[in-house]
């Protein structure tokens, strides 16, 4: 078996990095596509590898001389790579596709060995390698037939969203037997480019060979083996991430603050959401409103403050709603003045909005991270503040004030003259119900009170990028409704909020079926050996990991599994604990499965 590389494209979509090199002399991570590939390709102990070059060939055939690749490497020229597309780079190698069985690859892609090992390994002797289609793929796309036949091919033009659950991506890495390119594909392709010119894809060949009455060529499917494809420079930032490992894999992924819908394989235990809402009918509804939303003005700050003070049980000058609970965090932090107090460890986006020197630290003495109201009025009587942020529950604790000893702290800071800023982004998962302190009157008699809320996190839309913030003093809610743009928020953020209302029940039951599964994997997470759990009212738990280091657990998630969790030795000087979100059941069992074989 034998190799053939098309390598003689020109990458423009990759502007400065292929502006003097061609595509497959980028590099990822350091290695250029086209070592990395020749190196795997030469595993398989393939009889020669042979290169179509084009565009800055001799560079690249000058680069390949320099590698220590024992397989004896040929090159074909193709002279024209500037007014020609690849099916007339596969045409000049043609004598070379009848020679022997082949593999087929373009140059830019990067593959782990395990895509390669699946194609040569598969007893069938021609064969597309096909991928699952998932948002990130670009490019043709097929249909197969239940005994892997090609059933259709699905060039963009005729692309639709509404099938994509049947489509495959073609990966662009074929294997073909030698009496297949002789007898059906290098005919056809002779006669294919006279009929149409140089300028079509070699992928319309095997389009017109799956029309046949007997199928030739049958699809390969990967499971879940990564592969991607690199047009520009946002698919080789991503290809970094994916193909990098440990501290630098988990460094790549944290440093993107989501965006994971990139990655269709990875689980982010990272970031919080409520895993049972919205609902399908919810989200039907949004659906159904998509037109009019995408290419419609939202309303304005006044319209908005109306809708979300009907959903949280206050008065319209009372509220301001956000892009996400950060942009008010930013907004109230730049208007307040003074001394503030933070309780360590604690989400850090409040104190980093902070001068470090006007900032008051609680450290809590309890186990495990744990305070109450009380520890609160004793530390901050003795060391005062003008402004004293709570986070309830607290991340990434999960420590819980009930509401009794919460409205005695809201009552000591109105004594105080002490403004109290609470957020409650994570209070509704809390097994106390009936808990917020959202209410008219209750803002209107403290109004020394803030109360922040993520929409993103409780309602599990962070895509929305909707929060709010509450408090009887209307002035600085006012300032910071002057502060933040007019169009803060978007059409689906604001139409959600519109239509919240009818779908509370709903969300209620989300809610207790979301309890409900945070207890069995408390209790699962205890069962297992070398963690040890600490109880949360939030939609996370914390656990100190007590048989490696937290970096280590977190590292062997990633690479071993493609579950990302969170390291919060950062946080907390060093000492070896992590955060895990509360997914739903199928998500939480995967996780199971892959901390009890790592802890074992």
């Amino acid at each position: 078996m034998q190799a053939v590389i098309l390598a003689a494209g020109m990458g423009k979509r990759l502007k400065e990095l292929t502006r003097n090199n061609t595509k497959c002399m980028v590099k990822v991570n350091g290695v250029t596509l086209i070592e990395r590939m020749l190196k795997q390709i030469e595993a398989q102990n393939v009889s020669r590898i042979v290169i179509v070059v084009g565009y800055e060939g001799q560079k690249l055939i000058d680069f390949i001389h320099t590698l220590s690749i024992q397989t004896p490497v040929e090159f074909i020229e193709n002279p024209v790579f500037d007014k020609t597309n690849n099916i007339y780079s596969l045409y000049l190698a043609k004598d070379v596709l009848c020679e022997e069985d082949t593999l087929l690859f373009e140059s830019d892609l990067i593959f782990e060995d395990a895509v390669l090992d699946a194609l040569v390994e598969d007893p069938r002797d021609t064969l597309a390698l096909l991928s699952k289609y998932e948002p990130w793929m670009d490019g043709t796309c097929v249909t197969l037939k239940e005994d892997d036949s090609i059933d259709t091919f699905v060039p963009g033009k005729q692309f639709r969203f509404s099938e994509c659950e049947h489509y495959y991506k073609t990966v662009n890495i074929y294997k073909f037997s030698q009496s297949f390119s002789a007898n059906y594909y290098v005919p056809f392709l002779t006669a294919y480019q006279q009929a149409l010119g140089q300028n079509e894809y070699y992928e319309q060949v095997l389009r017109v060979i799956t029309m046949l009455e007997e199928p030739v060529i049958k699809g390969k499917r990967l499971d879940r083996q990564k592969w991607y494809e690199i047009d520009d420079i946002q698919d080789l930032d991503i290809a970094e991430s994916i193909f990098s490992t440990g501290s630098t894999r988990r460094a790549k992924l944290m440093e993107r603050y989501g965006g994971y819908w990139r990655y269709p394989n990875l689980l982010d235990y990272c970031y919080l959401v409520n895993p049972y809402f919205p609902n399908e009918k919810l989200k039907e509804e949004l659906k159904y409103s998509f037109d009019a939303l995408l290419t419609q003005y939202p309303s304005g700050m006044k319209v908005n403050s109306l809708v979300a003070s009907r959903n949280f049980n206050v008065s319209p000058e009372q509220i301001v709603v956000g892009n996400g609970a950060a942009e008010l965090i930013h907004s109230l932090m730049n208007l307040l003045e003074g001394t503030a107090g933070f309780i360590r460890p604690t989400f850090e986006e409040y104190p980093n909005r902070w001068s470090s020197e006007d900032a008051v630290v609680f450290t809590p003495e309890l186990p495990d991270y744990a305070y109450t109201a009380e520890d609160l009025i004793s530390y901050f009587s003795r060391h005062p503040v003008d402004h004293l942020i709570l986070i309830n529950p607290d991340n990434p604790s999960g420590n819980y004030i009930p509401s009794a000893d919460l409205l005695r702290l809201v009552k000591w800071a109105e004594e105080k003259a002490m403004n109290l800023i609470v957020d409650e982004s994570f209070a509704d998962f809390a097994q106390e119900e009936n808990n917020s302190l959202l209410s008219t009157e209750c803002l209107s008699q403290y109004p020394h009170l803030f109360v922040m809320k993520s929409i993103s996190k409780s309602y599990g839309v962070p895509g929305l990028r909707l929060g709010i913030l509450a408090s009887g003093n209307t002035e600085v809610i006012a300032r910071m409704k002057k502060d933040v743009s007019i169009w803060n928020i978007n059409s689906f953020g604001e139409y959600f909020l519109q239509i919240y209302a009818k779908y509370e029940k709903d969300y209620h039951k989300a809610l207790q079926q979301f309890k409900a599964e945070r207890t069995r994997l408390k209790e699962a997470l205890r069962a297992l050996p070398g963690l040890r759990v600490i109880d949360s009212e939030a939609n996370f738990v914390m656990a100190e990991v007590t048989c490696m280091t937290s970096s280590e657990l977190q590292s062997s998630l990633l690479d071993r599994y493609d579950i990302l969790i969170k390291d919060l030795s950062g946080k907390l000087n060093g000492q070896s604990y992590i955060r895990l979100a509360i997914r739903d059941s199928k998500d939480n069992d995967r996780l199971l499965h892959a901390l009890e074989e790592l802890l074992k």
